[in-house]
Parts: structure tokens; sequence; C-alpha cells
């Protein structure tokens, strides 16, 4: 008897202790960094009617709620920890489930629900186990900064990181109609929101797409950019001129378009130049041009009112929009006698040691043509400055300096000079291929004022000089020291950097030719006309001496006609 009344007691005890400990039910979510997460727990508003109930993190205590982060009184929330957390069901209708915005892996945890019913031991409880996990970063959003004819900039904004930091972003780069399994990639850096490609061609599609990338993997792909370089002067001649005496008065001339991937653009039309050679006095005419436009894969034109029996010189150019080309080998060809059959150059002529030659000839002439005109403007804007020099300056120029590179990423940074009489307007960089001139038509890229960092991915890995300038509405500074940088394609030890701060000769020669080109092309005339004269006099005296006749030295080519050339020029 004894031992059935100890068994009741002990079974009484346990239940007045589960009824004061309260039952719970439980359950388990899993989502990820940034979702809006809803965690579940309603009652029986028709049996109840309307309940206060609240929220905590942590289990659920006998009274209450622990660490509450939200409470309601039945029809409206009256306390909350932190805005992230509401209560959006229909609380008149018994629903006070939690929402949390945007989760964070911190939000991890158990959370409980009570419900005060009235009477003792009558709470309703629910428990919630939440998991936040993190994901890979949002797809980044990029649009183009600006276009030229070998340089694309795009940026971005930083996007949600999907609760682990931005480790790095890569960019894809194809041809627009290419697959992008032959696309090249490149990494860049997490701190950067903006970035140059270099080294594209003119008048080229391509397509362009970002991934950011943390811990966790890599981010979707973006939104494709699909950019169209600028055109440029074409790169290449026309190709296999051939020409063909017609008459004694006219000789036609045929040729091809340069190679397409040298063209840079739409071709409009080509430029002929010619000129007549006179043997008595072994010297050059001067030039004669014609134009023609770009319509054919075989291109001709026929020069006509030419002299019988003589000979012109011909090479053509190749021109867009953007500017003219470089010249074909020019030939050396004959005019048709009276008598004469017509005849045809051989392929082997346009490949002749005269031909050859006369490219260097047709090349320098040119440029001593342009050289000479641009002396009278370029003086007059040089006494210009030094004029209004006194009251007038351009800024001095930025100081470059690496900051750093990683495979065929490169990152610079600058410091303004001072900017003179005019607040900076901009900068631009110059970017050549290490063995080129500064006066072949570098790659140019643009500036704000406020800009002093950016980053550059050089397509085609080699050795390279930059330098940098500043701009205000007085003018242009001198250059900024020049950098010469190696870079490498990825997978060739990125992470060592072959870089060489320099003032190397040749880039500071070229530099210090900038700087005196005007003087120079002033004083080398001055120069050369004093040399004559002094030649002159000097073969007068040595005339008079060896008695000998004015002739000779006419039949030498030691005097020439005015606007007339040397054979030996070429």
């Amino acid at each position: 008897m004894m031992k059935l009344r100890d068994r009741c007691l002990l079974q009484c005890f346990n239940v007045c202790f589960y009824l004061l400990l309260g039952t719970a039910s439980t359950g388990s979510i899993i989502a990820r960094v940034g979702d809006d997460v809803t965690l579940t727990c309603n009652y029986d508003v028709n049996y109840y009617g309307k309940l206060s109930a609240c929220w905590g993190k942590g289990a659920i205590p006998n009274h209450g709620c622990a660490n509450e982060v939200i409470k309601s009184d039945g029809t409206s929330v009256t306390s909350r920890l932190s805005e992230r957390y509401l209560l959006l069901g229909n609380l008149g209708g018994g629903d006070v489930s939690l929402t949390i915005r945007q989760v964070e892996e911190s939000d991890s945890g158990t959370y409980g629900c009570r419900v005060e019913i009235p009477g003792w031991f009558n709470d309703h409880k629910h428990q919630l186990t939440l998991t936040v996990v993190p994901v890979p970063p949002n797809p980044l959003k990029i649009e183009t900064r600006e276009v030229k004819e070998k340089a694309v900039t795009v940026g971005w904004s930083p996007v949600f990181d999907g609760g682990r930091p931005v480790t790095n972003f890569r960019i894809d780069l194809k041809n627009k109609q290419a697959s992008w399994d032959t696309a090249a990639s490149t990494e860049i850096s997490n701190d950067v929101t903006h970035v140059t490609l270099m080294d594209l061609r003119p008048a080229k599609s391509y397509s362009l797409r970002m991934f950011a990338a943390n811990s966790v993997g890599m981010s979707e792909a973006s939104n494709v950019l699909t950019v169209t370089t600028k055109e440029s002067a074409p790169e290449g001649p026309p190709l296999d001129m051939q020409m063909e005496s017609l008459t004694s008065n006219s000789i036609k001339v045929t040729w091809k378009p340069p190679h397409p991937d040298l063209r840079n653009g739409v071709l409009r039309s080509y430029s002929i130049s010619y000129r007549e050679y006179d043997p008595v006095v072994r010297l050059f005419r001067r030039w004669q041009h014609r134009s023609v436009a770009a319509t054919r894969e075989l291109e001709s034109i026929i020069l006509s009112n030419l002299k019988p029996s003589t000979k012109y010189s011909v090479f053509v150019q190749a021109r867009t929009n953007a500017g003219i080309g470089p010249a074909s080998t020019a030939l050396l060809y004959s005019t048709l006698d009276e008598v004469h059959q017509t005849l045809t150059v051989s392929p082997n002529m346009t490949t002749s040691t005269a031909g050859t030659m006369w490219v260097e000839d047709a090349t320098s002439v040119t440029s001593v043509n342009e050289t000479l005109t641009a002396v009278s403007v370029t003086a007059a804007t040089m006494w210009g400055d030094k004029t209004s020099s006194i009251t007038s300056a351009p800024p001095d120029p930025p100081v470059l300096e690496l900051k750093k590179v990683r495979g065929c990423t490169i990152s610079l940074s600058w410091t303004p000079g001072f900017e003179g009489d005019s607040p900076i307007m901009g900068f631009y960089l110059e970017y050549k291929a290490v063995n080129a001139s500064w006066d072949s038509t570098p790659t140019i890229v643009n500036f704000s004022p406020d800009q002093t960092d950016a980053t550059i991915i050089e397509m085609n890995p080699s050795t390279y000089n930059i330098r940098m300038f500043a701009e205000s509405s007085l003018g242009t500074s001198e250059s900024s020291n020049v950098l010469t940088i190696t870079t490498r394609e990825k997978g060739h030890q990125t992470d060592v950097v072959f870089t060489t701060v320099s003032t190397d000769k040749q880039a500071a020669t070229s530099i210090e030719e900038s700087r005196g080109g005007r003087m120079v092309a002033v004083v080398v005339p001055v120069v050369l006309v004093v040399l004559i004269i002094a030649i002159l006099v000097a073969l007068k005296l040595r005339l008079k001496q060896k008695k000998g006749s004015l002739n000779m030295w006419l039949s030498s080519g030691a005097l020439r006609p005015s606007g007339s050339e040397s054979l030996q020029e070429l």
C-alpha cells in the first residue's frame, strides 16, 4: 500500500514539473545571408481572443522571452530591438510570425515565440533554430565609361558581398562573334571600381562581362557589355601595287586594299601621290596628288597629262575617317615613247631595290614637308607662349607612380603638380611599346581632374613606356616621369613584379625632343642656310684657283633648280 502511494506521489510530482516548465514545439530553418526570413508562430484567436506575444533569441524561459527582440499586445507592436524585426502577419487573426530582414550570419541561433494565454502553465511556446549561411556575392552591374581607338574603360558599383568580403573581380573579354570559351580572363584586385583595357584593335566589336568572388565562391555573370572601339588611321599600306604604261601621256596604277586586320575602320578613299623625275639634273619635281573613293577589292586610277618617255614615282595611301595610313612601296615607272608598245611592270619590279629605297625617301620627304609646313605655326605658337607666359602658365607635370603589377594588370597613381594660373581640367596618359617612338601615335587614355589612380589591363603582355600630362585652359603640362613596365601573361609568376621606374635615355631623349622640337624647327633651317652659303663661297674660290668651269659643277648636281630634290636622296 505504501509503495502504491509513493508511486502516485512521484507521478504527480513529474506532472507538476512538466507543467511548470511548459512544452514547446520546435523546428529549424536554413537561410542565406541577405535573405528575408519568416519564423512562424500562430494561436487560435477565435478561442482565446487577442493575446500578447513576444519573440526572443535563445531558449524560452519560464516567464516572458529571453533577449526579447519584438513584442505585441495582440493588436500592434509595442516594442522591437531593431527595424529589421517585423510582425507582418495578421495580428488580429492570431498570426504573430517574426520576419527578419536581410539576415546576417550573426542572426543564426535559437528563437522562441511565447503567446501569453491566461491561467497557469497555459502559455503557447514555439521554438525555431535559424542557421544563416554565407553565399557568393551578387552579380555586378557594369557600364562603359570611355571608348577610344585601342582602349575601353568600364566601371561598376559595389554590390552585396554575400556575407563574406569580396576577394577579387574577374573580367572576361572576347570578340563579339566568338564564344565565351575563347575569352581572355583577367583577375582584378578588390579595391578598384573601374578598369581600362588596353591594346585593343580599332573599329572592332568586343563583348565583356565581370564576376565578383569571395571565400564562398564566384558570383553569377554581370550584364554583358558590347562595345565597338573607334576608328583610327590604317596601320597597313595598300597591297600589290602595279603600274602599266598605257600611252606616252598616261600610266595606269592598280592596287588592293590593306590587310583587313590593319584597316582600322571603313576605308573611305585612297590618296595617290606621284612626281616626275628629271634625268638631266637628276632631280625629282614636286609631288602631285589624286584621290579616288574606296569601293572595290581591286582599285585603279589612270594618271594622265604626263610627259612622254618620262619616269614617274608613284605611291598610294589608304584613308579612313580617322586619318591616312602608311604609303605603299613606291615604284619608279616611265611613260611610253610615241613608237613604244604597252609594257607591264613585272611583279619582281615591285620588290626591286629602287622601290624599297624609294619608300624611305617618300617617307622622309613627306615628313620633312609636314615639318616645314608646321614651322611657321609652331614658331608663332611658341612666340605667343613666351609673350603670354608672364601672366599665364600651364600646369606643372604630375608625378606618376607604379603601385602594383599583377600579371597583365597595372595599378597606377599620380600626384598633380602646381595647377598654374588655371584649374586643371583633366589628365591624359600616353602608352607605347618600349621600342616604339612617342611620335608613332601612342595610345591615349583620358582621366577626370579629380582622379588620381587607375587600373589598366594590358591585353598583349610585353614591355611598355607610360607617361602622363595635365591639361588646363592655358595649355598642356610637360611630360611626367616615364615608367617602363613589363607585364606577364596569367600563370607566369604573376606574383613577381617585373617593373622598372625609368628615365631611360630613349624615353628621356624623346621627351627632350618633344620639348625642343619647336626651337629645332627654327634653328636648323638657319644653320643650313649658313652652311650652304659657306659651301658656295668655298666652291667659288676653288673654281678660281683651278680655273675650272662652272658647268662641271652643274653636271655633278652641286647646284639645283628651286623646288627640286636630289636623286641621291633615294
